[in-house]
């Protein structure tokens, strides 16, 4: 006879205990003619020591992150296997043993013991919001009151789809920017520590009066060389200040509008939320969720804090009764195409496809903003890029041609 662990549902709600059994099935029938259906069933000595989670083994800075593709493959399994008609709990049992990533294995097992308790499955997410945001939630929540989970898991993986798409756009336009910034500082600093002094000590030699850039050239050098340590610890010390401040709420709104008003990307960005707040409002619209709760959602999902509150200034003005035009109009964020769109959309009652026309065609602009932002942004390096080195080379080669012309009159 072995001991086996249990958990079930019985009359009185959700069960659980151990009994003595020569297998697993003994056990299953021995509760069910109790009354008491079985959700899990497992040997006591497996149940009283489990393994260790992963967390628990690595300290916090080596613990595997749940990523977006991650999510992408929960939502899109999910709903093939919904859809097949398997339940909610075997379905998860399946892709815990399929789950590749450590930590998407440790949450789905999470989410599926909270489920064992007796709560409802959007609960079970809601209780790891660091891998489903609040957008998430909010659709399995209405997927489970209309009964149509397999089609919210359809759509929440589209949605992610476009999410990850668009993120990969923007790496892709920002990489060669980057790397060339990255050369000019790298650049300037190997001038500054190492060009520079050694034609300080030949001009010094020659004791001539040197022109002014020369002078200006050689005193940045000397600090740079002297002081390198303090500029490179306010370097850090401003990066990690700002990122503090950005992440406070005031910090946060503020930068979320300053960088709406950034010159190339300030443009980019705008279109870009725009087309996440479209996306999610038909998203939300189409799963049966009423206007003023889908705004109230999707101003906690556009990634752009000062475009939420904008948002949720057209969900106040919906409840006090206003059309969605007018209080979009408002708002003072979109084009008057959209609003256009949008005053069709309320005339035929078709909203949500209207939305995602906008969303569509916000991401075709970005998408092209984003495959010639490297050629926006080229001409501003290049100009920079000539300023560096018409200083750089009127500050070293003024004095070698004055002292050679010099030379060459005697």
């Amino acid at each position: 006879m072995a001991e086996f662990a249990y958990t079930g549902h019985g009359p009185g709600g959700a069960v659980s205990g151990t009994l003595e059994a020569p297998s697993a099935g003994a056990v299953a029938e021995q509760l069910q003619s109790r009354g008491i259906t079985p959700l899990r069933i497992q040997a006591a000595v497996a149940a009283r020591s489990p393994a260790l989670p992963l967390r628990l083994r690595l300290p916090a800075w080596r613990q595997p992150r749940v990523a977006t593709v991650d999510l992408l493959l929960f939502s899109r399994q999910l709903n093939t296997l919904l859809r097949a008609g398997v339940p909610i709990l075997r379905a998860l049992g399946g892709l815990i043993e399929s789950a590749a990533n450590p930590a998407m294995r440790a949450t789905l097992a999470a989410v599926r013991q909270t489920l064992e308790s007796g709560r409802e499955l959007s609960q079970a997410l809601a209780s790891h919001p660091a891998v489903f945001d609040a957008f998430y939630i909010a659709m399995v929540r209405v997927g489970e009151a209309t009964g149509r989970l397999d089609e919210v898991f359809l759509r929440l993986f589209k949605h992610l789809e476009f999410e990850q798409f668009m993120r990969q756009q923007v790496r892709s336009a920002l990489r060669y920017p980057s790397f060339v910034i990255a050369a000019m500082v790298v650049a300037v600093g190997v001038i500054n520590l190492f060009v520079i002094p050694a034609f300080d000590q030949v001009f010094r030699n020659f004791g001539a009066e040197l022109p002014w850039m020369t002078r200006v050239l050689m005193a940045t050098s000397a600090f740079t060389v002297q002081f390198g340590w303090l500029l490179a610890l306010g370097a850090v010390a401003g990066f990690v200040g700002f990122r503090r401040w950005a992440a406070t709420p005031a910090g946060r709104l503020i930068w979320d509008r300053t960088k709406l008003r950034l010159p190339v990307a300030g443009k980019i960005v705008h279109k870009a939320t725009l087309s996440r707040f479209a996306r999610s409002f038909a998203l939300s619209l189409r799963s049966g969720v009423p206007v003023a709760q889908a705004l109230a959602v999707v101003s906690q999902t556009v990634d752009n804090r000062w475009i939420g509150q904008r948002v949720e200034g057209i969900r106040d003005s919906v409840e006090r009764g206003e059309t969605i035009l007018r209080a979009a109009a408002l708002a003072g964020i979109f084009t008057p195409v959209v609003l256009q769109m949008i005053a069709v959309g309320e005339e035929t009652g078709a909203v949500d496809e209207l939305m995602d026309e906008v969303a569509d065609l916000y991401a075709r602009d970005v998408e092209y903003e984003l495959k010639t932002l490297s050629q926006q942004i080229e001409p501003i390096l290049i100009v920079f890029l000539g300023i560096l080195v018409l200083i750089l080379a009127l500050g070293v080669f003024l004095p070698v041609w004055d002292l050679g012309r010099a030379a060459f009159k005697k």
